[in-house]
């Protein structure tokens, strides 16, 4: 039996931060030739946009929610740009076929998350809560956040517990220490 996939969640918050971008996605892309790799992209300032919208103008959960979503499609598209070997995929299917094909899956959510819709309606769930249902439903080998600094393993979004499967390796890691450990 071979273990699934690891998944990475990349914050989106790395893009606020000067050369950490570049740096996890050098790595992911070296790991990639040793490891199956899907990346699940953070909202970063796309989803900080409908926050500030929501503020602003009182949006519904439901209408928050899949603005946020689709944030993450638009990061998700960046960063295929800048992983060697990435292509955007939006459900799983496409996710097996292009691990087979020793791709790094970019998961670009919206599609996959409308379909199944197994997260809360509100800012309790974050990319962060999204990369569990991902792993999960994968069998994912472990996963990986990367957060933009330095931070504890409690770290996470309100809802990851509950959505994270039980005996799942979980790392909550800084970009730094992302980007040193060697693949």
């Amino acid at each position: 039996m071979t273990a699934g996939p690891v998944v990475i969640k990349v914050g989106g918050g790395l893009l606020g931060v000067p050369g950490a971008l570049e740096a996890v996605c050098a790595t992911v892309g070296a790991r990639a030739r040793r490891e199956a790799i899907v990346v699940v992209p953070g909202g970063g300032p796309f989803a900080d946009l409908v926050r500030e919208i929501d503020r602003g103008s009182g949006l519904s959960a439901h209408a928050a929610h899949w603005m946020a979503v689709l944030a993450m499609d638009q990061y998700a598209h960046l960063l295929a740009e800048r992983i060697a070997g990435a292509v955007v995929v939006e459900e799983p299917g496409s996710i097996a076929a292009a691990l087979s094909m020793r791709r790094v899956a970019v998961l670009a959510p919206s599609r996959w998350l409308r379909a199944a819709d197994p997260l809360p309606h509100s800012w309790d769930a974050t990319s962060d809560s999204v990369a569990a249902f991902v792993a999960g439903a994968l069998d994912a080998s472990r996963l990986v956040l990367v957060k933009p600094a330095e931070t504890d393993a409690t770290a996470v979004d309100r809802c990851f517990t509950t959505v994270v499967p039980a005996g799942l390796e979980v790392r909550v890691t800084s970009w730094v220490r992302f980007a040193d450990v060697s693949p």
